[in-house]
């Protein structure tokens, strides 16, 4: 008995625009007085950067920490590969995949 139906064409890739998280990286142990613009000319040596945030409290100050957006996924997996690890004024930063979906679980933060 032949089963009919079956073979949906495996086209991934077309809609993948979804996956802005992969062009996502967050960075980590920012020195202080690094601005979005620092952040993002240091990023920019793994490929094209679309959009750079160094976090901050609500007095303005830096959290030490910063999104990236690439251009590309390529770009993102670059920045991870080859920019881990890199100074950037005077700090060793960190680069991984953004797990965050902007606005997650909020910490508690008694005083």
């Amino acid at each position: 008995r032949e089963a009919s139906g079956g073979g949906g064409s495996g086209e991934k890739g077309e809609r993948g625009e979804d996956d802005n998280q992969s062009k996502r990286v967050y960075v980590g142990n920012l020195s202080w007085d690094v601005a979005w613009q620092d952040l993002k000319d240091h990023m920019r040596t793994a490929g094209d950067v679309s959009y750079a945030e160094v976090m901050t409290d609500h007095d303005g100050r830096s959290k030490g920490c910063g999104i990236v957006e690439f251009a590309t996924a390529e770009g993102a997996k670059e920045a991870i590969e080859k920019l881990t690890d890199t100074e950037l004024k005077g700090r060793m930063i960190f680069v991984r995949e953004d797990r965050e979906q902007s606005g997650g679980g909020g910490g508690g933060g008694g005083g």
